[in-house]
């Protein structure tokens, strides 16, 4: 099932944008943690829609509903931990005229043909963003589980909208509580004055009735060495898979990423030094991944994603019933730029990523 990832920590996503109810089951994530519901209730905040004018209308309280896998103290209990969120903002009617007439660069019509028009698309279906929510569920209980058992986090920044450009992570030298004071931020950055600017660009296309695509950054810090393995299941490859579970995710890159195409290789390694107890790398070109296993170093990547294809203006599309060109406009309630609530989704991944691959080398 494409909707299941993980090799030793299983993670199962369900449900559509305007069901009653969209949520996840995770399997094998280890017996014993008592559930910081504050933290994890923080991080579905950062990510929910209808907070501010940057975002779509949609409002949604993204609660997250423990149906399994908690004891009566809100421990795990090794079992299957399953949780569901309720819908309870879907315009479905906003819909209605999309039966046979796919919007642009969305899955409409590829979804159509493989599932011979039964596919549910209202609201995107199961194709939508909003099936990143119960991804931030499970990534809300491994982000925690880092943290207290392995004293590793994990942060992110909005890197790039158009071509506003943040800082970026301090590739060797990432201090945790940056991290954390990240995460605070409304629109999260490093450079405030960035911010700002990048703030007018979104407000600029939302009020052409047009969207915007944007770079995330993302970081672990006190990642131990050795994680991953060679060939099909390397730490980039187990990231990767889960980051393009994000809609609207193109491209990502780890360290220098594409950079390396440009560079000598005595501009590009990673020479190493020690300070009498352990091994460091100068610089962090390799992202802190070397032949698919981390090196100890912050592990650093970039995501890419595309602007949000569900935009105001009139655009050219086909009534497959007709099989005629048409022009179509989109209604509904859509984000001017989908990068700033992403940012959180990334910060999941990493650690669901980052949970599995540590369970390859301890047995629970």
């Amino acid at each position: 099932m494409s909707d299941i990832y993980g090799r030793n920590l299983k993670i199962e996503v369900f449900g559509g944008s305007h069901d009653p109810e969209i949520g996840m089951e995770l399997t094998g994530f280890p017996k014993g943690m008592k559930v910081d519901m504050t933290s994890l209730w923080g991080l579905m905040k950062r990510r929910a829609p209808g907070q501010n004018k940057l975002a779509t209308a949609r409002k949604e309280a993204d609660e997250p509903i423990f149906t399994s896998g908690l004891d009566e103290a809100g421990a795990t209990d090794g079992g299957v931990l399953r949780a569901i969120i309720r819908n309870t903002n879907q315009h479905s009617k906003d819909y209605s005229k999309l039966a046979t007439i796919p919007r642009p660069s969305h899955a409409d019509y590829a979804a159509m043909v493989k599932y011979h028009g039964k596919a549910d698309l209202r609201g995107g279906g199961h194709f939508s963003g909003r099936l990143t929510a119960p991804i931030c569920i499970a990534g809300g209980l491994c982000l925690q589980y880092l943290n207290e058992h392995y004293d590793i986090t994990i942060g992110a920044h909005v890197y790039q909208i158009g071509d506003v450009k943040d800082m970026p992570f301090d590739s060797v030298n990432i201090a945790k509580d940056t991290l954390d004071e990240i995460k605070a931020k409304t629109l999260p950055v490093i450079d405030e004055e960035k911010g700002a600017l990048m703030q007018k660009e979104i407000e600029r296309v939302r009020d052409l009735g047009d969207s915007i695509g944007g770079v995330v950054e993302c970081a672990a810090v006190g990642v131990p060495v050795g994680l991953g393995e060679h060939m099909f299941w390397g730490a980039e490859n187990r990231i990767a898979a889960l980051a393009f579970a994000i809609p609207a995710v193109k491209g990502i890159e780890f360290g220098r990423g594409f950079g390396v195409a440009e560079a000598q290789g005595s501009e590009n390694n990673d020479a190493f030094y020690t300070d009498g107890t352990k091994v460091y790398t100068k610089t962090n070109n390799c992202g802190g991944i070397l032949g698919g296993m981390t090196d100890g170093m912050p592990l650093i990547f970039r995501a890419a994603m595309k602007p949000t294809p569900s935009i105001f203006l009139e655009q050219d599309s086909v009534d497959l019933a007709k099989m005629e060109n048409v022009k179509l406009k989109i209604e509904g309630r859509h984000d001017p730029c989908i990068v700033l609530r992403a940012v959180p989704v990334f910060e999941s991944v990493l650690a669901i990523a980052l949970v599995d691959m540590l369970l390859d080398e301890v047995s629970i």
